[in-house]
């Protein structure tokens, strides 16, 4: 059931990097905003409920709320067209509460590949406290370009792989999303400095959106 959730996570967050370049309508992506959040909110808590006493499965389905109440959170804000920046700063708590989540995946779970999949959502929900807590609005493009690929990488192709039984070989593949990662995301900030420099001052008036 959560390997399901995964993929409309990856599907979200993709429509929200869209979003952020200026490609799509802001009430339209809160409404799938809604959605999912209301998805990945159900999810969890039948996960929770059917767990018994198993605290390892407990543990494992709590950290989807952080992001079920991000995405009913910005389908609010976006819907009410109500300023962000408490978003933001949730979004700060997020990227704080994954890297616990991501230090369990690699010593508790020995999952190494969610492991890392972890980290990528700290950093992103890092960046989406830059861009809406601080309204750092320069970096708007560069975060959307890392959202939408997030979607790919730590949503819909896992999710993928693992309804589809090919989620092998999970040492190789954290490597390879640990080496894509720093590759690809390094790579995007030259390439969006253009739009950094031709953008206007940061207002702190400004809506925009998150994951």
């Amino acid at each position: 059931m959560g390997n399901v959730g995964l993929l409309f996570v990856g599907a979200v967050l993709f429509l929200n990097g869209l979003l952020l370049l200026g490609r799509v309508d802001a009430k339209s992506a809160a409404v799938f905003n809604l959605f999912v959040g209301g998805l990945q909110v159900l999810t969890p808590t039948y996960l929770i409920f059917t767990a018994g006493d198993d605290h390892l499965k407990i543990l494992a389905a709590s950290g989807i709320y952080l992001f079920g109440f991000t995405y009913l959170y910005v389908g609010i804000v976006l819907l009410a067209g109500i300023d962000n920046i408490c978003v933001g700063y949730y979004s700060l708590f997020v990227a704080i509460v994954a890297l616990g989540y991501s230090f369990v995946n690699f010593h508790l779970f020995k999952d190494y590949p969610f492991g890392v999949i972890w980290l990528y959502w700290a950093f992103l929900w890092f960046l989406f406290f830059l861009l809406l807590g601080l309204k750092k609005k320069r970096l708007s493009d560069y975060v959307g370009w890392v959202t939408a690929i997030e979607g790919w990488v730590t949503g819909v192709i896992p999710a993928a792989l693992l309804l589809s039984g090919y989620w092998k070989h999970t040492t190789e593949i954290a490597i390879a999303l640990g080496a894509f990662g720093v590759v690809v995301f390094a790579a995007l900030w030259p390439l969006t400095r253009k739009t950094r420099q031709s953008a206007p001052t940061e207002s702190a008036g400004s809506t925009g959106t998150t994951s």
